[in-house]
C-alpha cells in the first residue's frame, strides 16, 4: 500500500527527475480525456480498443512535440544559447543532449510492449517514460552507425546489489555481442579497489567468458577496461595477467585537467568528509562504521547484513554533499557523494570523468594501431548505462555530461536494453528505425 508519507517523499526534489515528471504531466491529459474506466461496467463492445487506438495517436502526438522541442534545444546547443531554448525555460533542469530523441517511434515501440494505451486506471507512469526515453536514446545513437564505446555501472546495472557478475549471468553474452561489433566497453564503478583481484572477483563471469570466446578476435578482446572508484583506478584486459586485468599505472591515463588533483587537496577533502560523516552517525545514531579508503571515505553498516534506513542513507548524503559543496576543497576538486543502498561513500571525482578517461583511452588507443592521431571518443558515439540518475546522491547523473545515457533499474533491464540495441546494431541501415527494432 502507497502510504501518504511514502507519496510525499517521492515529491521531494532530489528524488525526481523534473524531465521525466514533465513528460508525464504532459501524458496526464489525455490519459485523464480518454480513458474509459467506466467500460469495466459497460458491455459495449469494442470500447477499450476504440479509447486505446484514440490514446495512442494522442500519446504519440505529444512525444513527437517534444521530440521537436528537443531539436530546438540542440539546435541552441550549436549556437551556444542552449539557455534560451524553449524545453530550457519549460525544464529549467534540462541538460545537454548528444543526439536526437525519436520519442514518437520510441513511444510506438514501448505501448507495444507495455500496452500503455490500453489502460484505464493507471496512467502513463514515471517507468514508461524512462523506458521510452531509452529506446529513444538507443535509436538516436545508432541511426548513423555511430556507437563506439559503452561504459556500464556495476551494482543494480551488471549484477544485482552487493553480489558478483556469474557465468551463467544473461549480461555477459550481449556484451561479448557489443564487442564484436567493435565497441569499447567500460565498466565505471564505484568499487575503489587498488588491486586486480577483487575486481576480478565481481567480474569474473565476464573476464573469463572473453578470455575463452572464439568469436572475439585478439584486438577486440583487448577492447575492455575497469574503471574503478569512479575515475581513480584504471585496468585493462590482459589474459596473461594473473586476474585478467593489469592494472595502469595512473601517469599514463590521466587527463591533463586531472594532473592538479594534489595529493594534500585529496586528503583535505576527505578529511572534511569524515568529520562530516562521523557527525551524521553521531547525530542520527546510525550503526555503522567509517571505513577511509586511498581516494574515498564511507560508512558501512557495524553489523553484517544490518539495513540502514534510506532516509538516514540519503540524509547522510545531502548534509556531507552540501558540506563539501560550501568549502573551499570542495569548489577545487570534483567528487562524488552517493548512496549505495547500504552504505554511503564519498569519491574523488566523479562518473562524468570515468567515462571521460574511457573516451581519452580508447581514442589514443585507436591512434596507436592506425597509425595516426586519433581523438577522443565524442559524447554522440558514447552510452553509459546506469541504475542511479537522480540528481543528488546518485553516483551516474554526471555521466549526462560526457555522453548518452540510458537509465535502468535492474540488470534483467540491462539484458533487455542490449537485445534492443543489439537489434538496432545488427540490422541493415537500409531499414528504419522501429523495423530495426521489430526484426
Amino acid at each position: 500500500m502507497t502510504t501518504r508519507y511514502r507519496v510525499e517523499y517521492a515529491l521531494t526534489t532530489h528524488r525526481r527527475d523534473q524531465f521525466i515528471e514533465w513528460i508525464k504531466g504532459l501524458l496526464a491529459v489525455p490519459f485523464v480525456l480518454h480513458s474509459q474506466p467506466t467500460g469495466v461496467f459497460e458491455s459495449r463492445n469494442g470500447t477499450v480498443a476504440q479509447m486505446a487506438e484514440v490514446a495512442h495517436r494522442r500519446y504519440a502526438e505529444i512525444m513527437k512535440d517534444v521530440e521537436d522541442m528537443i531539436n530546438d534545444h540542440i539546435a541552441h546547443q550549436l549556437v551556444g544559447l542552449h539557455g534560451q531554448s524553449k524545453l530550457k525555460l519549460l525544464v529549467p533542469s534540462i541538460g545537454t543532449f548528444f543526439t536526437p530523441l525519436p520519442l514518437a517511434e520510441a513511444f510506438r515501440y514501448q505501448d507495444r510492449k507495455r500496452s500503455i494505451s490500453s489502460r484505464r486506471f493507471v496512467p502513463p507512469s514515471f517507468n514508461d517514460v524512462r523506458l521510452i526515453l531509452n529506446t529513444a536514446q538507443l535509436i538516436g545513437l545508432t541511426s548513423a552507425g555511430s556507437l563506439e564505446l559503452a561504459t556500464f555501472d556495476g551494482d543494480v546495472t551488471l549484477y544485482d546489489d552487493g553480489e558478483s557478475l556469474e557465468p551463467t549471468s544473461p549480461v555477459i553474452p550481449r556484451i561479448i555481442c557489443l564487442m564484436s561489433h567493435n565497441v569499447k566497453i567500460g565498466i565505471v564503478t564505484a568499487a575503489g579497489y587498488t588491486g586486480a583481484e577483487r575486481y576480478y572477483g565481481r567480474l569474473h563471469g565476464l573476464l573469463e567468458a572473453i578470455k575463452e570466446t572464439t568469436i572475439l578476435t585478439r584486438q577486440q578482446k583487448e577492447n575492455i577496461v575497469v574503471m574503478g572508484g569512479e575515475s581513480n583506478f584504471l585496468f585493462k584486459f590482459d589474459p596473461a595477467a594473473p586476474y585478467l586485468l593489469a592494472h595502469l599505472p595512473r601517469r599514463s591515463w590521466i587527463l591533463p585537467s586531472m594532473s592538479t588533483w594534489s595529493q594534500p587537496t585529496i586528503t583535505s577533502l576527505l578529511d572534511l568528509a569524515e568529520a562530516s560523516l562521523r557527525e551524521c552517525v553521531t547525530n542520527l545514531a546510525l550503526p555503522a562504521t567509517v571505513l577511509r579508503k586511498e581516494r574515498a571515505v564511507g560508512i558501512v553498516p557495524s553489523v553484517p547484513g544490518h539495513r540502514l534506513p534510506r532516509e538516514s542513507l540519503e540524509e547522510t548524503v545531502l548534509v556531507v554533499q552540501k558540506k563539501l559543496q560550501m568549502s573551499d576543497v570542495g569548489k577545487n576538486l570534483p567528487f562524488c557523494a552517493f548512496n549505495g543502498g547500504n552504505d554511503v561513500f564519498v569519491d574523488i571525482g566523479d562518473k562524468s570523468w570515468g567515462v571521460l578517461v574511457c573516451q581519452n583511452y580508447f581514442g589514443k588507443l585507436a591512434g596507436g594501431i592506425d597509425g595516426g592521431k586519433r581523438e577522443d571518443i565524442r559524447g554522440d558515439r558514447t552510452l553509459h548505462v546506469g541504475d542511479q540518475f537522480l540528481s543528488a546522491g546518485s553516483n551516474d547523473f554526471k555521466a549526462r555530461a560526457v555522453g548518452t545515457t540510458a537509465w535502468i533499474a535492474s540488470p534483467a533491464e540491462t539484458v533487455d536494453l542490449l537485445d534492443e540495441l543489439g537489434r538496432l546494431i545488427a540490422t541493415s541501415s537500409i531499414a528504419t528505425p522501429m523495423d530495426k527494432l521489430t526484426t
